[in-house]
């Protein structure tokens, strides 16, 4: 009796840790950077329209790289090279943050020198509007422009600081694609063509440099990833990620273009870049959802 019970007792010992290690086993395994690019592949053909995705471990260097060199429009991507710009500008002693910039609404259209207005309608922030002839710090200015995406803000510092500078700052950078030509609906060089690009991996490429403190310097990079962290839309990168998870990013839409591009901050210290771009998308909605999808598919990868 005493020996059954023992060789019962041991057979459920053995079975507890057999299933202990199945478990364990099940927990870590995880998909191959292979299957995972499959898995996002499976997500982006559930929609109709195009997708681009670069993502970067920041600890040991993986890639992930769906059509990464395409150009899409950059709706407002573009922001955060402008505030790059800016930041460079700051340190060649151009001008400082706390400078006071005349708040107008009149801006020349790139393609043939006539005056536009930004419309508050179309616009994510209004209050600016009701400022016009007053002044705003540049910092103000530069933290609307990202954390509401503010048009009227950008179209103010894009006069101050150039476009054609902030493209050259890109090359620099390594960003060798994109494209900063003009401030925001400029209708009459939208209609021409003349419109500001980006490709993923340049977005990829320009925010691993803020997230390794090499965007100008150390110091200015991480001044530019505290504005980015404070950014109001949420709907993509971080909508499918734990509250315990930060995100640096700037996001952008423009008719059937979704994107959004930033730094994941894992509590443990660890980060990733990830770029986010659609185009050609009936619905936005669903657009929004698939993107919001492989941000999480790419976190549950990482983490």
């Amino acid at each position: 009796m005493v020996f059954q019970k023992n060789k019962a007792i041991r057979r459920g010992i053995s079975f507890f840790l057999i299933s202990l290690i199945g478990f364990a086993s099940f927990v870590q395994s995880k998909p191959t950077l292979e299957q995972l690019k499959q898995q996002i592949e499976l997500e982006f053909k559930k929609q109709p329209g195009r997708f681009a995705v670069a993502f970067k471990d920041l600890t040991n260097g993986r890639e992930l790289l769906i059509r990464e060199q395409e150009v899409f429009h950059a709706a407002s991507t573009m922001k955060t090279p402008v505030m790059v710009e800016v930041y460079k500008q700051v340190a060649q002693k151009r001008f400082s943050l706390t400078d006071s910039v005349l708040i107008k609404n009149q801006f020349k259209s790139i393609a043939d020198g006539s005056l536009y207005s930004l419309r508050p309608e179309d616009d994510s922030e209004t209050k600016l509007y009701t400022e016009v002839g007053k002044k705003r710090t540049l910092y103000s200015l530069m933290y609307d422009m990202i954390i509401v995406s503010s048009n009227l803000a950008t179209n103010l510092i894009i006069d101050l600081v150039d476009a054609t500078k902030v493209t050259q700052t890109m090359r620099e950078l390594g960003a060798k694609n994109s494209n900063v030509l003009r401030g925001v609906e400029d209708t009459k060089a939208f209609q021409k063509g003349l419109n500001n690009t980006v490709t993923a991996y340049d977005l990829m490429v320009l925010f691993e440099k803020i997230a390794t403190g090499k965007a100008v310097s150390s110091q200015a990079s991480e001044a530019m990833i505290k504005v980015l962290l404070d950014q109001h839309f949420s709907s993509v990168i971080p909508a499918k990620l734990p509250n315990d998870v930060k995100v640096a990013h700037k996001s952008g839409s423009f008719a059937t273009v979704r994107h959004d591009s930033g730094i994941v901050y894992l509590p443990d210290g660890r980060k990733y870049v990830i770029v986010l771009l659609s185009k050609e998308m009936p619905d936005d909605a669903a657009a929004t959802e698939t993107l919001a999808t492989v941000s999480g598919l790419i976190y549950q990868y990482v983490k």
